[in-house]
């Protein structure tokens, strides 16, 4: 050996400023999410209707969840508001000075995709990954609240990750070695019977239990009918303010209509509704006709499982006429079958000449 070259550099201050870098697109991603949910709030503009005895036990439970950090289990069928509810928990609790509320939609995003999405990656660590690397929703969510909807469907190999991160609260980008450290509290909620899933070993058990230290369960619409009215007025003042246009006034055959419907979109089929009768009202009262008519063009045509067309017409009929066999000669027919649906009189009236019973 003649001579050997030794080129040295100090690479103190390069890991600094990697460190840095990484820090800086963690506060990218928190302010672009922080303004979304600005926008959201500001499209919104309402909070959880609580006419009803049930919806007022729900949002007590909220505030008082908000200030124990546990995780919590929202059930309920699709369209009530579960969001909602969790955004409620946040934002009184004192993670709203101190993180973002992330809401991440687990039956939205693909399977192969929702790991990197979660607990973000590693620079290269797969083909078409950013070289710098990605911050997931747990790094993102740090200090903050992380909504998981549609928890039912995580696949059980994350089902697995995730009851690793709510017990030791660190994470382990796709590709890395090394774990971080999260604060992060978990909300999560569903539609689906998580305790039938893990019965059939599709939902893991130890991961249910973790999850379900407090449920609440949000009725359906069906079942508070008293917020139907209140709901009705909100959602009409803040899309006839989002399309400029004045505010329509229902009379009371309509409100009466609105509430014996059953809802089976529950709220977000309520706004839908609205939101058709703001753009197609021709004039500045809603009519109980005009009601029957977005439903029925809004109503789905497929079949059921006994291979016959679905109907809720059909439906709604048949309950009126089991309701009129019970009552009759014992209560006084309508008056009778009206006390046994819980509806006004001149509701079943109606429904009785429209349905042609």
């Amino acid at each position: 050996i003649a001579r050997i070259y030794c080129n040295l550099r100090d690479v103190t201050e390069l890991n600094a400023l990697k460190e840095k870098y990484e820090e800086s697109q963690k506060l990218i991603s928190k302010y672009l999410l922080e303004l979304q949910e600005v926008k959201k709030l500001q499209t919104m503009q309402f909070n959880l209707i609580a006419k009803s005895q049930q919806m007022k036990q729900i949002m007590e439970a909220a505030y008082r969840l908000a200030h124990f950090d546990t995780t919590v289990l929202i059930l309920g069928e699709s369209g009530v508001g579960k969001d909602l509810v969790a955004r409620i928990i946040h934002e009184a609790s004192p993670r709203k000075e101190t993180g973002v509320f992330v809401k991440i939609n687990c039956g939205a995003i693909p399977a192969e995709l929702l790991e990197s999405e979660l607990f973000g990656y590693k620079g290269g660590a797969f083909t078409g990954a950013n070289k710098e690397g990605k911050a997931g929703y747990f790094e993102i969510a740090d200090k903050g609240t992380l909504f998981l909807d549609e928890i039912g469907d995580l696949p059980l190999r994350l089902q697995v990750k995730l009851l690793a991160v709510i017990q030791d609260q660190e994470i382990t980008r796709v590709g890395d070695v090394h774990s971080k450290k999260v604060d992060v509290r978990i909300i999560a909620a569903t539609n689906q019977d998580l305790e039938s899933m893990v019965k059939k070993g599709k939902f893991r058990e130890d991961l249910f239990y973790r999850l379900n230290i407090v449920s609440i369960h949000v009725p359906p619409l069906r079942e508070r009918k008293e917020d139907i009215p209140l709901l009705m007025k909100q959602l009409t003042l803040i899309q006839a303010r989002q399309m400029n246009r004045p505010e329509p006034l229902y009379s009371s055959r309509a409100m009466e209509r609105l509430s014996s419907y059953p809802w089976p979109g529950n709220v977000r089929e309520l706004k839908n509704l609205v939101k058709r009768l703001v753009i197609l009202r021709a004039g500045d009262r809603i009519s109980a006709d005009d009601i029957e008519k977005i439903i029925e063009s809004a109503r789905p045509q497929g079949k059921g499982e006994s291979g016959e067309v679905a109907s809720l017409r059909d439906s709604e009929r048949q309950h009126i006429i089991k309701a009129l066999a019970k009552t009759r000669g014992v209560l006084g027919g309508e008056r009778g079958a009206a006390k046994l649906l819980g509806l006004p009189r001149s509701t079943i009236q109606y429904r009785i000449k429209k349905l042609k019973i």
